[in-house]
């Protein structure tokens, strides 16, 4: 279980200059995860909520069974592109509800059958 994090106003800033902006995604701490997991002890599930709240609030829920790709089909197009490797981590998307983080928030996520996560915005 990862959160995938994007500073906005650098990628607004990259954007605007028609640049590159994996600054915006590539900044110090923007994606923790949780334990990994091995498949051997969660399997390849294709269903079962993926979900994340804020203070206490929820902000995404979806399903796994909601993705444009599922993880096999991920996989799959990635290698065509990239090598992958064991320990590579592959974020998936994320569903409807993005919105602003501040400092303080309290952020949980998880994804069902498989692990949650817990972070403080600093």
């Amino acid at each position: 279980m990862g959160i995938d994090l994007t500073r906005r106003d650098l990628q607004k800033a990259a954007k605007d200059k028609g640049r590159p902006w994996e600054t915006a995604k590539g900044f110090d701490q923007s994606a923790p995860i949780s334990a990994i997991h091995r498949v051997s002890e969660v399997g390849h599930p294709a269903d079962g909520r993926i979900w994340l709240e804020v203070n206490g609030q929820i902000r995404q829920d979806a399903g796994l069974n909601e993705l444009i790709w599922n993880v096999a089909e991920s996989v799959a197009e990635l290698s065509t592109l990239f090598e992958l490797a064991p320990g590579d981590l592959l974020y998936t998307g994320t569903p409807a509800g993005v919105g602003p983080l501040e400092p303080g928030d309290e952020v949980t996520g998880g994804i069902e059958g498989i692990d949650e996560i817990q972070i403080t915005i600093r």
